[in-house]
C-alpha cells in the first residue's frame, strides 16, 4: 500500500515559540529552520521537523488528569537517564511528580517549560 502523505512535522502549541524551540534545540541538538513571532521550526537536516506555534490562549496539559489532557508527548531516547535528567532540568524542564515507569519501565516523565509532558527513555 502506498502512502497518502509523508510526515512533515510535529507541532506544539505554546505561549512563546522561540523559548520552547530553544529548549528543544538544546535537548535534541536540532537547528532552527524557520523563525518568526508566531512559528519556529527545528530540523536535524532531514525532512522531518519539530515546530512550535504561538497560542495566545494556551493552557498547559494537566497530566495525568483529563482536565487538560496531554494530547501527545515526545519520547526521547537517552544513553544515561540520570545525566540527561540533570541536563533537561538545567534547561528549565520540571520532573513530574507522577512517575509510572521510572523504576521498572525505563522512562522518566518531565514537563517542558510550556508544560508539555515528555519522557526520557532508556534505549530498547
Amino acid at each position: 500500500m502506498s502512502e497518502i502523505a509523508r510526515m512533515r512535522a510535529v507541532v506544539l502549541d505554546c505561549p512563546d515559540p522561540k523559548a520552547l524551540a530553544d529548549f528543544y534545540s538544546a535537548v535534541v541538538g536540532w537547528k532552527v529552520l524557520h523563525e518568526d513571532s508566531e512559528w519556529v521550526s527545528l530540523t536535524d537536516g532531514g525532512p522531518f521537523r519539530l515546530a512550535f506555534q504561538r497560542a495566545d490562549d494556551y493552557q498547559p496539559p494537566n497530566w495525568p488528569t483529563s482536565e487538560h489532557p496531554q494530547q501527545f508527548h515526545l519520547d526521547l531516547t537517552v544513553d544515561d537517564r540520570k545525566k540527561a535528567e540533570a541536563e533537561v532540568l538545567a534547561l528549565g524542564a520540571v520532573k513530574h511528580p507522577y512517575q509510572p515507569g521510572e523504576a521498572d519501565e525505563g522512562f522518566t516523565v518531565f514537563l517542558d517549560p510550556a508544560g508539555h509532558p515528555f519522557c526520557l527513555c532508556d534505549p530498547t
